[in-house]
């Protein structure tokens, strides 16, 4: 298993290109002098049952923006965190109670630009081992997990639309047994597939 996950590592390195919401609707033409808020996210790999898995959380239903969404631990940038990195790692601490004691950075995906306007960094980790999951209840309604093997499977990601503005705005979607992943998760999940695709 750590085999694997240096293969990961390796990776990561010089890997892709940024994406963003907006990659599936070319049509759309953003303004250049939009200004973006820095953020991270951490994508916490896992192994459980001899298989490497993905931890995600779903969003409160109390929260005023994206309520039930799938997403994955992560925020904005605080002048408090001293990286990107610190940024990921302290959110996922508030959130789901993972210790920093217990994720080792492996390195990043290309940064991706969402519709809220923010610019996020994946930062992609490998928890060491189990820990207490602790919600933080305004926040998170529930954590899960998904097989990492699910995820670096091309034929799970789909692409669907809905209106936005009068236009269709077309994104990924994975479906996975209850939950439906869509938006910035999915397309930096598609980033990680493409990644990880040379394993």
């Amino acid at each position: 298993m750590l085999e694997e996950i240096d293969q990961i590592r390796r990776l990561l390195v010089g890997s892709g290109l940024p994406s963003s919401d907006f990659d599936l609707n070319p049509e759309i033409k953003l303004p250049e002098e939009r200004k973006l808020r820095a953020a991270a996210v951490l994508i916490p790999i896992i192994e459980k049952n001899g298989e490497l898995h993905v931890i995600l959380t779903m969003r409160s239903s109390a929260l005023k923006h994206h309520p039930g969404q799938i997403a994955f631990p992560g925020g904005k940038l605080d002048e408090s965190d001293k990286s990107l990195e610190d940024a990921a790692l302290r959110e996922a601490f508030e959130e789901i109670g993972l210790p920093q004691a217990k994720v080792n950075v492996l390195g990043n995906l290309p940064t991706h630009e969402t519709v809220t306007g923010f610019t996020v960094t994946p930062v992609v980790a490998h928890v060491t081992s189990d820990f207490d999951e602790v919600p933080e209840p305004g926040e998170v309604a529930e954590v899960f997990t998904v097989p990492l093997a699910f995820l670096t499977e091309p034929s799970n990601f789909q692409i669907e639309y809905r209106r936005w503005r009068g236009q269709k705005r077309y994104y990924y979607t994975i479906p996975y047994g209850p939950y439906y992943i869509w938006g910035a998760t999915a397309r930096m999940l598609k980033m990680l597939n493409e990644t990880l695709a040379a394993r």
